[in-house]
């Protein structure tokens, strides 16, 4: 059963029926933006038995009830979700620290949660390829779920996109197609392409990515034996991540399992930070930054797809967004290694942002990548 009742515009408003969304080759608004999923709550209150929910293990298709799937049978999994929240007294001098550790996912980074629904709607879709944009890790995520799926998959890279990830994407049989240009080139090529092949299906930062990359903020909750933390800090590139765990914690609020929302804390590099920018200067639109440069290439989104959404989870949240240095975000992530978590230099700059605005009480980074996938500076 899906509970999904429709979509809702993150600018104009506009309401959507579920079906005037899924029948798009490019699933936006009109006007250009993303939109964002409804449930029918009262339903879903009624088909989670408390207790046994709350009670079994985490993992990513426990909370399929948040999710639009018509059929739990055909679900695509590669056992992503259920990742460790490791908590490391050295590295908080203030309050209580954990690290949310989602390179243990199939794929190494938290992109695996959103693939597993991509896929699973690509099929549900009957569609025999998949495209996407990317700056490495979806592409590799998206590449090796769709040959699990046994899905043709195209990934369109931007000139930043490093070798080890290019490797991990070359070897799932996925067929790259460079673009010249930034993260906003390849998304415009991968969006033409659908449209010319009525057989393909877009995935991204789109609103079955979004409601899959959900699992991120309740597993945070579950893992905390359903207590919420004080503060979530959220590395933002397109937004879609850090508007995702917002939106679990809100959903998990209106069906009665917590009772408050964390402050959420979006976290840019200093050359890629549209997001940050919006919000220090009180703008209810994202200017975009062209060919931004910068270390952490993941995150490396000029015109985030889900910038609205991001400043909506920070603003409503009672969150803020903080700005980091390239340099930030290096040390940040040796910092982390040197205390046994490995992640990419995109990976940690959650941790340089709590780092930088010195918080206190239970806190939660994501650390988004793991190590191996960039390993700029390591000699």
């Amino acid at each position: 059963m899906v509970y999904v009742t429709g979509f809702k515009c993150f600018r104009c408003g506009r309401k959507h029926k579920p079906h005037e969304i899924e029948r798009l080759p490019i699933p936006r608004c009109e006007c250009g933006s993303a939109v964002d999923a409804e449930y029918d709550y009262k339903s879903i209150k009624k088909v989670i038995l408390r207790d046994e929910f709350m009670r079994t293990p985490p993992t990513h298709w426990k909370y399929w009830a948040f999710m639009p799937v018509k059929d739990l049978s055909k679900c695509i999994t590669m056992g992503e979700g259920a990742t460790p929240l490791l908590g490391n007294k050295r590295l908080s001098k203030t309050g209580r620290v954990l690290i949310k550790y989602e390179a243990t996912n199939p794929t190494g980074s938290f992109k695996d949660r959103g693939s597993s629904l991509e896929i699973t709607k690509a099929l549900e879709f009957k569609k025999h390829r998949v495209a996407v944009a990317s700056t490495g890790n979806m592409g590799a995520s998206m590449a090796a779920y769709a040959a699990f799926a046994g899905l043709e998959c195209k990934v369109f890279i931007p000139d930043i996109t490093g070798k080890e990830k290019i490797a991990q994407i070359k070897a799932h049989g996925a067929k790259i197609i460079a673009v010249k240009g930034d993260y906003a080139a390849a998304i415009k090529q991968a969006e033409d392409y659908v449209l010319s092949n009525s057989d393909s299906f877009l995935t991204g930062d789109y609103p079955w990515r979004s409601e899959g990359t959900k699992t991120v903020g309740f597993e945070i909750a579950d893992q905390l034996y359903w207590h919420v933390p004080d503060y979530v800090v959220v590395p933002v590139g397109n937004g879609t991540l850090i508007y995702s765990i917002y939106e679990a914690f809100r959903e998990l609020s209106l069906v009665g399992i917590t009772d408050k929302i964390p402050r959420i804390i979006g976290v840019q590099v200093e050359n890629c930070a549209p997001v940050v920018n919006a919000w220090e200067n009180g703008l209810s639109e994202i200017i975009p930054v062209p060919d931004p440069d910068t270390i952490a290439t993941a995150i490396a989104c000029g015109d985030p797809i889900d910038g609205l959404a991001a400043l909506r989870a920070i603003r409503d949240s009672g969150g803020c967004a903080v700005r980091v240095s390239d340099s930030e975000a290096l040390s940040a992530r040796d910092i982390l290694a040197r205390n046994g978590i490995f992640v990419e230099p995109s990976g940690a700059v959650a941790y340089a942002g709590f780092m930088k605005k010195e918080l206190s009480g239970t806190v939660v980074c994501l650390a988004t990548g793991h190590g191996l996938k960039d390993m700029y500076g390591i000699v």
